[in-house]
């Protein structure tokens, strides 16, 4: 486990909120010279606790505005590399859980519209060896990000 303080958190959650925001703009919130955010940036970083600054899509405006989660049961004893191998080969598949239980996994899909989405769900069905599968459509979206 990496070693964050109470400052660290203070500047994740401000990156949390804005990946865009500037040193000088954080510098100013916690307390510290420009240097010492940059550094503890810079550290985050370099131990794998900031692995990434991404862009938030409204998918709706590009037509892609119906997303779903699919349940997959897989038949007999398909390992788990097998499972995210056979989900993976469908592209609006945006992420895929295992997990523990029934079912064998979940699968977050992204579609254009319900349509689209019984074709994305054959062909999930289609792509290996799928036993069942169960879907429940997204009405809405909140997330601690």
């Amino acid at each position: 486990m990496a070693d964050v303080d109470e400052l660290d958190h203070r500047l994740l959650a401000l990156l949390q909120e804005d990946g865009r925001r500037t040193y000088s703009d954080m510098a100013g919130v916690v307390g510290l010279s420009v240097a010492a955010v940059k550094r503890r940036v810079d550290r985050l970083q370099e131990t794998g606790v900031i692995t990434g600054f991404t862009a938030q899509v409204d998918h709706a405006k590009l037509g892609w505005g119906v997303e779903a989660f699919t349940e997959l049961r897989y038949a007999g004893t398909t390992g788990v590399a097998d499972i995210v191998a056979t989900a993976t080969t469908v592209p609006e598949v945006q992420a895929v859980y295992t997990i523990a239980g029934d079912p064998d996994a979940l699968v977050q899909v992204r579609v254009r519209d319900v349509p689209h989405l019984q074709q994305v769900i054959d062909r999930l069905r289609s792509a290996g060896p799928i036993a069942g599968t169960k879907t429940l459509l997204v009405l809405g979206a909140w997330n601690r990000s």
